[in-house]
Parts: C-alpha cells; sequence; structure tokens
C-alpha cells in the first residue's frame, strides 16, 4: 500500500474535504496534463468515499445515541 493510501485512510474529514476542494481548483484549471488529471481524479474518487464513509459512521451514531427519536437535550416534561 502507497503511503498515499495509508494517509487518506487517517485523514480527517476536514482534511480530506480541503483536499477535494484543491482537487476541483486543479481540475476545473483544466492547465494539467490528462494522465495528471486522471491520477488526481482517481484520488478525488477514493477522498469522496472516505469522506462519504465518516458521515455514515456518525450518521449511525447519532442514530444509536438519539434512539427512540429522543435527543439527551430535550426537556423531560
Amino acid at each position: 500500500m502507497s503511503d498515499s493510501k495509508k494517509t487518506e485512510k487517517n485523514m480527517t474529514f476536514e482534511a480530506a474535504i480541503a483536499r477535494l476542494e484543491e482537487i476541483v481548483l486543479m481540475l476545473e484549471g483544466g492547465s494539467a496534463p490528462l494522465d495528471e488529471s486522471l491520477s488526481v481524479f482517481e484520488e478525488g474518487v477514493e477522498l469522496v468515499k472516505l469522506c462519504n464513509g465518516k458521515l455514515d459512521a456518525v450518521q449511525q451514531k447519532i442514530t444509536l445515541l438519539t434512539k427512540d427519536g429522543e435527543t439527551p437535550f430535550e426537556a423531560e416534561e
């Protein structure tokens, strides 16, 4: 496994989003050679998967913490 793949797995959500923004700007600029653009696009796809996985995990945790539709912040009546 390459170092970039290891880094991506341990990357925070915020760092992944920041890198995705860089990738979008680079691709929109259109100045990179085709091979480099494809490589960067592939990195972007992996980062999107990483972000989606992190969001899914957070959503599951929130669902567990708020089961029965109640949040711990609601006042008891």
